[in-house]
């Protein structure tokens, strides 16, 4: 994007602060007032002096003294406000644009995040949304300062000689010309970098995750290459970097000395012919030397304007994506829920495979309270069609019903409010037992909590832990079994008590100790309610309402487990094997 595109979109994050904001940049206009006066003062001293040596007396020195000693007084208080009230406005726009980015983040589909690495998605919620702060609270003040000194140096060096401060601001265009350059590099650049520390980002993470399978191979070593790998491709990119920021620091360099000289032969020809006065041509030195600093300035914060972009673009481009899945414009709430479902020529494909059909035109009724099961080989759609239900995708085709009214009209919110899933893949949230179990309907009482555990056969390994129900489980439960975990996930649907449940292998990674406890959990939690079940071991669902077989080309076959078994057909020979 075009800087200027950038800076008109973050624009907005400001507005809630504008009145800080302003005080700021007051303050930093005032830090201006020293550098300004003081060549006037040694103007003022140098011509008094050299026209009438008696006309300096003590008094008028006195007096100059006390008013820079003012000045500095003022540029004290004013930097202790830019420096602690000036940076908090920075963090709280961070703070704002974090939780906007994370509100989107939660916004987006499956499919969004099936297609993105967590570790560039961790990049820019935070190391890049930290160099906006910076350049939220710097850059405006440094960019503010400047054209304060720079406009004041011209109007004071014009009524001095406006043919000296034609020359000396004459190079400024060239200056800001090769400047530019420089700077579109750096900004590729930093954008390229950002990428790379997203990238060694998602490898660690993958790595330190997986760090049992790494050890079990003995690939730690293949491990640090790929990461050695990664970390030299983000070397070199810095080296590309500090190229251009090494370029446009010794361009600048290059300027400022020419126009000193330039200044220095030009103001003593004008004393020559006696254009400008002793005093006039030391002021003039001092105010470019203040202009040709507050450019050195700009310089040094030109780094950190390109890595304030480069985190602006890049906050961008994930706010720029848009939700696949959202509510109608009139979506209603999904009330008083009889758990009816009835799919109607239903198609599903991937966003990114549309030529590839997963389901084509699923004809299914499902009545109230019934328990329906799911077979048939992997790949064939079985989690698709389940996942179709709470719209985590969207159907490419027909129409899904709850209760005769199209899911697409309802609101998201009240729809998976009303439908629980137990999955095989059980992922536990960093906390406490408690914690786990009460994800499933915040703001449930203990006795609720402890319910729910006892319904799953939960309770006595929960009493058995260190702490009980405040245990801490660790990272996606790494210090429980896995059917230990499995219960704590039947717990959180018991307790969130949906009329709609669905069961998606969650019984298939089990011993089989473990799978008899949790079997007649998942009986109890299916109980009056519309279930879905994805089974792996068949045994489990001979006692389904209705099973339904799954093939490449949709439902091959239907009915009871007896039923099925007499027609000896897809179903009898997954069964028998």
């Amino acid at each position: 994007m075009k800087t200027w595109v950038l800076i008109k979109r973050f624009l907005p994050y400001f507005k809630p602060y504008w009145g800080l904001f302003a005080l700021d940049l007051f303050c930093a206009g005032l830090t201006t007032l020293c550098e300004i006066v003081l060549p006037l003062i040694v103007r003022f001293l140098t011509n008094t002096a050299t026209e009438d040596v008696s006309l300096l007396t003590v008094e008028a020195i006195l007096r100059c003294g006390l008013i820079y000693i003012a000045l500095r007084v003022i540029d004290s208080a004013a930097s202790y406000f830019m420096a602690s009230l000036g940076h908090y406005t920075g963090a709280r726009v961070e703070t704002d644009m974090r939780r906007d980015l994370f509100g989107h983040l939660q916004k987006l589909s499956f499919s969004y995040f099936g297609q993105t690495k967590v570790g560039q998605i961790m990049a820019r919620i935070t190391s890049d949304l930290f160099e906006i702060t910076e350049f939220a609270h710097h850059c405006p003040e440094e960019f503010f300062i400047a054209a304060i000194k720079g406009v004041t140096s011209f109007i004071i060096i014009a009524r001095m000689n406006l043919l000296l401060a034609l020359v000396i601001f004459a190079a400024l265009p060239f200056m800001l010309l090769v400047a530019s350059r420089f700077n579109h590099k750096m900004r590729l650049g930093w954008k390229e970098s950002r990428g790379q520390v997203g990238e060694i980002n998602a490898q660690v993470d993958d790595s330190l995750l997986g760090i049992a399978v790494v050890k079990s191979f003995t690939n730690e070593d293949y491990e640090e290459q790929k990461f050695a790998e990664g970390n030299q491709v983000f070397l070199r990119m810095k080296k590309r970097i500090y190229t251009s920021m090494a370029g446009l620091t010794c361009t600048t360099r290059s300027f400022d000395g020419l126009m000193y000289i330039v200044v220095v032969m030009l103001g003593a020809f004008l004393m020559l012919r006696e254009k400008i006065t002793p005093g006039d041509f030391v002021s003039a030195l001092l105010y470019v030397n203040m202009l040709l600093t507050t450019i050195r300035r700009l310089v040094d914060y030109a780094e950190q304007f390109q890595r304030g972009t480069t985190g602006i673009e890049r906050f961008l481009e994930i706010m720029d994506v848009p939700p696949d899945i959202t509510d109608a414009p009139n979506a209603r709430e999904l009330q008083n829920v009889r758990g009816e479902i009835e799919f109607k020529a239903v198609d599903f494909s991937y966003p990114d495979e549309p030529e590839t059909p997963v389901l084509q035109k699923i004809d299914l009724h499902v009545l109230p309270g019934e328990n329906v099961a799911l077979v048939g080989p992997s790949g064939t759609g079985k989690t698709t069609l389940c996942n179709l239900i709470p719209r985590f995708y969207e159907s490419t085709g027909g129409s899904i019903c709850i209760d005769g009214q199209e899911i697409r009209e309802l609101t998201l919110k009240s729809l998976r409010s009303n439908i629980g899933m137990v999955q095989q893949d059980v992922y536990l949230f960093a906390g406490t037992v408690s914690e786990n179990i009460l994800y499933g309907r915040p703001g449930a009482s203990m006795e609720e909590v402890i319910e729910a555990a006892k319904k799953a056969n939960a309770h006595e390994f929960i009493m058995a832990l260190p702490k009980g129900y405040d245990t801490y489980i660790g990272e996606r439960g790494v210090r429980l079994s896995g059917g230990q975990k499995q219960r704590l996930s039947i717990a959180r649907a018991f307790l969130k008590n949906p009329p709609i449940m669905i069961l998606d292998e969650a019984t298939s990674a089990l011993d089989n100790e473990s799978e008899r406890v949790i079997q007649a959990s998942l009986e109890k939690l299916s109980a009056g309610r519309t279930t879905f079940t994805i089974a792996h071991r068949l045994t489990t669902i001979e006692r389904a309402d209705l099973i339904l077989v799954l093939t490449e080309d949709g439902i091959a076959e239907q009915g009871k487990h007896e039923e099925l078994m007499a027609k000896k057909g897809i179903y009898y020979e997954l069964y028998t094997a």
